[in-house]
């Protein structure tokens, strides 16, 4: 009888810049899964929670959260991308397409860009991929670019320090419904906040968002709700044979999940009178977050501006950090743990109340 240990993933060695990954599986977003992101992340804005609100605007049903669009397309990249990944260090340029609605099927393909061996750490390097998530009938849902930092599997491999010449628009067009002025909104203006209208921003503004979450190990059921099977997530006795190896030498909450709770505290103060998220510029997770913590979030307004052809509607700009109480001594100061450069489109009170 042979026994074989497989292995899962691919390791820094194993990238070729220009070469595109297929990731495996899919994934049909099931009321399940829309139910528990859109319940955890504390969201209050109505086109995820009411049908008839969001018919009302002109979609289908409910839609997903951007939070969770991007954790369903990110997920789908872990195997191939991060599943021997130390940390992951930044998005780039994430866009939103077409809406998301439960019964959606979404598979997910990335482009490899750009590999970097470590100068200092021979043992690890960073790759830099272009993950674009596509729905059943081809349509963009999301795409973005990453940075994550990888293991090497050999220290001896060698690993040529490449990019790729030029990176490929993927055409992603953000989808709205059109306004019409025959339709009820401002019957159901009740049902949102009345103070977050594009009129109510203000540059320069911080706002401190009053709510906060503790994690639990919740959030290992969450991240396999997700199909990520990144082991720093959910494999602590992995950790404990090496815990210099890993952050913090315990398991790290699945980066998805404090991306979807910084939008969601920031929801009812922000994103509550949002049609969209439009635009997340860079962001990056400043440290980890572990069982036990507690997050909170808050949002500079760092920009007001039209949006294009929409005269219903404006684009926010804000800066969405994601913190939590660290005590140092006899006082509590604030750890950063989230950084996004975030764009929302916004209803006009003008043209909905």
């Amino acid at each position: 009888m042979t026994i074989i240990r497989k292995t899962t993933g691919n390791f820094l060695e194993d990238f070729r810049v220009g070469g595109t990954l297929n990731h495996k599986v899919g994934k049909t977003v099931t009321e399940g899964v829309f139910n528990a992101f859109t319940e955890f992340s504390m969201t209050t804005n109505p086109l995820h929670k009411n049908r008839r609100y969001a018919q009302t605007y002109g979609f289908r049903d409910m839609i997903l959260p951007p939070g969770l669009v991007m954790a369903v397309v990110f997920s789908q990249s872990v195997e191939d991308i991060s599943e021997n990944a130390r940390v992951n260090l930044e998005y780039i340029g994430m866009r939103f397409g077409v809406p998301v609605y439960v019964g959606d099927t979404i598979e997910v393909s990335s482009l490899v860009l750009g590999v970097k061996p470590s100068k200092r750490d021979t043992d690890r390097g960073v790759v830099h991929v272009q993950t674009t998530g596509r729905n059943q009938d081809g349509s963009v849902v999301l795409t973005y670019e990453r940075k994550v930092q990888v293991w090497k599997k050999a220290l001896d491999a060698p690993v040529d320090d490449t990019t790729l010449s030029e990176v490929p628009t993927v055409d992603c067009q953000l989808w709205l419904p059109p306004y019409d002025p025959n339709r009820p909104y401002r019957s159901l203006s009740h049902l949102t906040n009345a103070d977050t209208y594009f009129e109510d921003f203000r540059v320069g503004d911080t706002i401190e968002h009053s709510r906060g979450r503790t994690m639990t190990s919740e959030h290992i059921a969450l991240t396999a709700m997700l199909d990520n099977a990144s082991q720093v997530h959910c494999n602590q006795h992995m950790i404990d044979q090496d815990p210099e190896r890993y952050i913090g030498g315990q398991l790290i909450i699945f980066g998805g999940i404090p991306f979807n709770l910084s939008l969601g505290l920031s929801c009812p103060d922000v994103a509550d009178n949002a049609l969209a998220d439009v635009e997340y510029r860079t962001g990056r997770h400043t440290a980890p977050l572990f069982a036990g913590d507690t997050a909170f979030a808050t949002t500079e307004i760092s920009g007001t501006r039209d949006f294009p052809g929409r005269p219903d509607l404006g684009i926010v700009d804000t800066i969405l950090r994601g913190y939590k109480p660290a005590k140092q001594g006899v006082c509590t100061e604030r750890t950063e743990t989230f950084y996004l450069e975030r764009s929302l489109a916004v209803k006009r009170r003008s043209h909905y109340a």
